[in-house]
């Protein structure tokens, strides 16, 4: 009797404090129709900055790789569309604007990074016949970015690519294959390949890490969630793919990993964007590629392993024997 008294004030206290937080966010968020959603609202948290107090990029200008004073250990985000020429998008400026709206060809992207959760994803922004500019709302669920739709104002979760509050809730946006690599890596099979350049106006410590020793951390930030299985670090790095997770520490034993109709390779000469404050001085992470059984590239994402835990609890983890 008393277990299930607690539980009912339990259950009224959360919605009670949910129904203020919308109340709250109205008056910032207006056009955001706060009445759609399929997430509990007591998850979602303010990271700190406001609507756009991480500046999103609403276009991007780019310059020949053979151009580029970038050090060759640091991350970039490759997309390789056929028919186009391939670029490349620097975590150095990720970092500070999560979010790069771009073009290449005829297809709208949204190149995004979250460095809470290390997590990097390309998005084509093309949804129902309309084409969606993204900016950083300022929110956090399970410590990952809440991007938002400048057409809607609708949230979008940025590690599923899922509307999860206003008119967009429920959608989906297709993912785009992309990777992450050193700029050593894409420049050696690119050399004729795109650079999104330093940003116009960013005024941005462009090359510094502004989460320093974050992925050294214990904890992750402002995370409320339960830790991955196994004793598996929360910051531990794992390649995700699709439903599945391998620990890096495995793939960079082996080298390479046959499993489940995959390919995973890893090399070195990537250094992690998110340790020393000089990104470039950073520990080694490696370059990581994923094939399926014909070599095709495989969308991929390299993450934090709470992160993955968090929106894939049923995954699978590939631990080997």
């Amino acid at each position: 009797m008393l277990k299930s008294l607690t539980a009912a004030i339990v259950v009224m206290l959360s919605t009670m404090m949910a129904s203020a937080q919308v109340q709250f966010w109205q008056n910032e968020w207006p056009d955001t129709d706060f009445s759609k959603s399929n997430i509990d609202f007591i998850e979602i948290i303010s990271g700190g900055p406001p609507k756009d107090g991480i500046p999103a990029l609403a276009s991007v200008d780019f310059i020949a790789v053979a151009d580029t004073e970038i050090p060759g250990r640091e991350p970039v985000i490759t997309v390789e569309i056929d028919g186009q020429t391939p670029r490349a998008y620097p975590v150095r400026y990720l970092t500070w604007h999560e979010i790069a709206n771009d073009v290449i060809g005829d297809v709208p992207v949204a190149v995004t990074f979250c460095p809470l959760c290390n997590s990097g994803i390309v998005f084509d922004r093309r949804l129902n016949g309309e084409t969606l500019s993204f900016g950083v709302s300022g929110k956090l669920r399970f410590s990952d970015m809440v991007m938002f739709d400048r057409q809607t104002e609708s949230w979008w979760q940025q590690f599923t690519g899922e509307g999860i509050v206003g008119e967009m809730t429920g959608q989906k946006l297709s993912v785009i294959v992309s990777w992450t690599e050193s700029m050593d890596e894409f420049a050696s099979r690119n050399p004729e390949g795109l650079l999104m350049a330093e940003p116009r106006g960013g005024r941005r410590a462009y090359g510094a890490n502004p989460y320093a020793g974050y992925d050294g951390s214990a904890t992750p930030f402002l995370y409320r969630g339960e830790e991955p299985p196994f004793g598996i670090e929360p910051l531990a790095r794992v390649v995700k793919v699709g439903n599945r997770a391998w620990p890096l520490i495995r793939l960079a034993e082996a080298i390479v990993i046959e499993e489940e109709g995959y390919r995973l390779i890893w090399s070195e000469g990537m250094a992690s964007a998110l340790d020393t404050r000089k990104i470039s001085d950073g520990r080694e992470v490696g370059n990581i590629r994923v094939f399926d059984g014909d070599g095709n590239p495989v969308e991929h994402d390299v993450v934090f392993a709470f992160a993955f835990h968090a929106f894939a609890p049923d995954g699978e983890w590939m631990i080997g024997n």
